[in-house]
């Protein structure tokens, strides 16, 4: 089962669906072979560079490409993701070898493969994103901070200190007294990766198509070379037994510390992989990963890699993402990265053996800036976590990667539990009476502000004490109660009134309750499942609407006083929406609208009667709305299982004459443009089923009306002045979706979320005018006198 798959889309066709031997799959082949080759030119620099970061030797960053390409991409659950050496995991892999030594941190590495594929067999990998973002960001950001100070005085021809303070410190003098062919190579570096991907296309080619580390990096090692400039290049071992490093035992006395740098190796780079396959999901429309089998594909990558000695792995973001722009469709194109990689160093080492070593440090340089990103955080100033990132930045910089990832995880914690637990209190006099209202959940953190608050209530008074709370701990019902006793000692009076969870009430008599609880007072929800829900509602209609209004003055009228003392004094309606009178729509509710939004008119089967029949309710809404209030728009809404429209369908406004269907069959009457509409008689509903049937019906009808409100004088004159525009809208009461006219089309297309769309969608608040709009062409509105 893959329960742990983040789930493809409904209706998204995946990318690795083809059938073996037809064009699509030799296409799609033809296209992971041409996206390996790009991420091959990507990885062979990056991978030299990080292990240059890291201490290692060069030849462990290949070997973990190498490794991460073929076994992550034929293991692992992400259909694009490259796996290899990543920055992320560099400070932490310096610190192993210069306390342990290289050979011990290949055993680390290969027992963190371990713990990873554990893990993934558990099927725990989920849990791992449940670290903030913010800290993952900033720990990132600290990495990249923290490279770029340490390869800057490579590039400047000198040599990287112990810590990133001693960086800061011994930046001038490096700068002021090194001015060699080390900085000559990496100033060029720096320049080509920063304006490569600038420079203009020429033609269909752009620049862009040509990764910009490898243009970098060969530019400089080609310059460094005929100029025969001297600096240190990369130096590989001769041969394949020499390579060979691998993983070594520790002395006796080491191994508790061994045991806390695997787990700090197997939760970065467990975090760091599955953060960057979830982010490379957005970017392809194939099977989304799952998310156990990635782990497992990571610890299997990190246990050879380990014994083979190379560098720990991780999946990397930079990779990833030019794998996707290169056209990948499955994992071939990963596997295939590493094998070129192999050839590659195999067969043409003493081409990698040119590449200057202030080259990849500039390289290093250039990627460690980009990993403190401006934008996310912005994003995160938005969500009010920007302080999280910046210290945890801070500390990895300054302290270390896991003191500075453990401070910031604390303060994420801190703010969250504070986020929790907010509480918001709020005092106002009313004549005699002193209201106090608590919203919130109201913990031990939140009893001296509560206190404070109740403190300041004068002896002797009246007070009505509202409790909004989702939650209710024992210090805080302590507070309460000492309180209340205390009040009513001195003369006072006490009335707690608990909307939600009788917390106080059932910690006075009996247990409260362990956890949150969902509110009850779901406004939206119909009585009955409220009263289902354990509600407090009378079971008589008239007992249901007295409780409803006693539940709207306990939660919503103080809130509202305000804004009806406003509207109090006259009203400007963002538009006449005309709707059915069916009790299932309840147009407030489905435009997210609030009073003195909508003005609205609601009959059987949202009809308009033509412009001078002997109906004049609507006609006198319209000008009503129209001349006196100066709507900018009007809405129709239709809705599906419409009983109007099935009344419509089955001729009931041709029936005999009863008496107990008079009003019904003179109303329906006005409906029998929307039969012409639909094409009933033309028998184009005939053998469709009844609910599409009905669909099209009540579709046709909205279309309809629109066109008789075009023959109200007021109305055209507005319309055709550009003041007032009339607009469809169908609700589907299966699915609860709202669905608008297509004014060129004639079809009603499903409104998309804030979530799909978040720029497109203007704020219900923003007053903007609607978007869909009938032409009066399309009207077939005739002029008439008016009622």
């Amino acid at each position: 089962m893959r329960n742990d798959a983040q789930g493809a889309p409904p209706g998204r066709q995946e990318a690795t669906s083809s059938l073996p031997g037809t064009h699509t799959d030799r296409k799609g082949i033809a296209a992971d072979v041409g996206a390996s080759l790009v991420v091959f030119l990507v990885a062979v620099p990056l991978s030299l560079g990080i292990a240059v970061a890291s201490g290692a030797p060069l030849i462990a960053g290949i070997i973990a490409a190498v490794v991460g390409g073929i076994v992550a991409g034929l293991v692992g659950g992400s259909v694009v993701q490259v796996s290899g050496p990543a920055a992320g995991l560099t400070i932490i892999v310096a610190d192993l070898i210069m306390t342990y030594g290289w050979r011990v941190t290949c055993l680390i590495t290969l027992l963190a493969g371990l713990v990873q594929l554990a893990l993934g067999a558990f099927r725990i990998a989920r849990a791992a994103l449940a670290v903030s973002p913010a800290v993952v960001h900033g720990m990132l950001a600290g990495v990249g901070v923290t490279i770029a100070l340490a390869q800057l005085h490579v590039v400047l021809g000198g040599a990287p200190q112990s810590s990133a303070l001693a960086n800061i410190t011994d930046l001038p003098q490096q700068i002021a007294h090194n001015h060699t062919a080390a900085v000559a190579v990496g100033v060029i570096t720096v320049a080509i990766m920063f304006g490569w991907n600038r420079l203009p296309a020429i033609g269909k080619v752009r620049p862009g198509m040509v990764p910009a580390a490898l243009v970098a990096v060969g530019t400089a090692t080609a310059i460094a070379t005929m100029g025969r400039w001297e600096v240190e290049t990369v130096a590989l071992p001769a041969s394949l037994s020499e390579a060979w490093n691998g993983p070594m035992l520790p002395e006796s006395g080491q191994w508790h510390g061994i045991a806390l740098a695997v787990a700090a190796v197997a939760m970065v780079a467990s975090v760091e992989s599955l953060l960057a396959a979830i982010a490379i999901d957005r970017l392809h429309n194939g099977r989304r990963v799952q998310l156990n089998r990635e782990l497992c594909g990571q610890g299997a990558a990190n246990t050879v890699s380990g014994a083979l000695g190379g560098l720990p792995i991780a999946g990397v973001i930079v990779r990833s993402t030019a794998n996707v722009r290169a056209g990948a469709r499955s994992p071939l194109s990963t596997i295939l990265h590493g094998v070129w990689i192999l050839l590659f160093v195999a067969f043409f080492a003493h081409v990698v053996e040119l590449i200057p070593m202030p080259a990849l440090a500039a390289l290093l340089v250039f990627i460690g800036v980009q990993m403190v990103s401006l934008a996310h955080l912005r994003n995160l100033r938005r969500h009010h976590e920007a302080s999280i990132y910046l210290v945890t930045l801070s500390g990895v910089v300054f302290l270390g990667l896991l003191e500075g990832v453990f401070i910031g995880f604390a303060l994420a914690m801190i703010m969250a539990l504070r986020r929790l637990t907010k509480l918001t209190v709020v005092t106002e006099e009313r004549a005699d009476r002193v209201h106090v209202t608590v919203h919130g959940s109201l913990t031990f953190l939140g009893v001296p502000r509560l206190a404070h608050v109740l403190r300041t209530v004068p002896e002797g008074a009246k007070v009505d004490l509202d409790l909004h709370v989702d939650f209710m701990d024992h210090a805080a019902f302590e507070a309460i109660h000492a309180w209340r006793v205390d009040h009513e000692r001195t003369g006072g009076s006490v009335d707690i009134d608990e909307v939600h969870e009788k917390w106080y009430a059932r910690s006075s008599t009996n247990s409260a309750p362990v956890a949150k609880t969902i509110p009850k007072g779901r406004w939206w929800a119909p009585w009955d499942m409220r009263r289902e829900s354990g509600a407090d509602l009378a079971p008589n209609p008239l007992g249901l609407l007295t409780a409803g209004a006693r539940e709207y003055h306990a939660g919503t009228a103080d809130r509202m006083r305000s804004v009806m003392s406003r509207l109090s004094h006259g009203q400007s309606p963002t538009a006449l929406f005309i709707t059915c009178a069916d009790s299932r729509v309840v147009p407030n509710l489905i435009t997210a609208s609030g009073p003195g939004d909508l003005f609205t008119l609601r009959n059987v089967g949202n009809l308009v009667p033509p412009h001078g029949s002997s109906d004049c309710s609507v006609g006198a809404a319209v000008e009503y709305a129209v001349n006196v209030l100066r709507v900018p728009s009007i809405v129709v809404c239709g809705h599906s299982h419409c009983a109007a429209m099935q009344a419509l369908s089955e001729k009931t406004h041709e029936g005999p004459d009863e008496a107990e269907t008079t009003h019904i069959r003179r109303w329906l009457a006005n409906g029998r443009g929307s039969l012409r509409r639909a094409g009933t008689h033309r028998g184009e509903l005939a053998g469709l089923p009844a609910p599409e049937a009905l669909r099209r019906l009540s579709q046709a009808n909205v279309i309809e009306q629109l066109g008789n409100l075009m023959g109200y004088p007021a109305v055209r004159e507005r319309v055709e002045s550009g003041e007032l525009a009339l607009s469809g809208m169908y609700y589907d009461l299966e699915t609860a979706r709202v669905h608008l006219l297509d004014a060129g089309t004639g079809e009603f297309s499903p409104v998309q979320s804030v979530q799909d769309v978040p720029e497109a969608v203007p704020h219900p608040r923003g007053g903007a005018a609607p978007d869909q709009s009938l032409d009066e062409s399309s009207s077939g509105a005739s002029s008439r006198p008016s009622c």
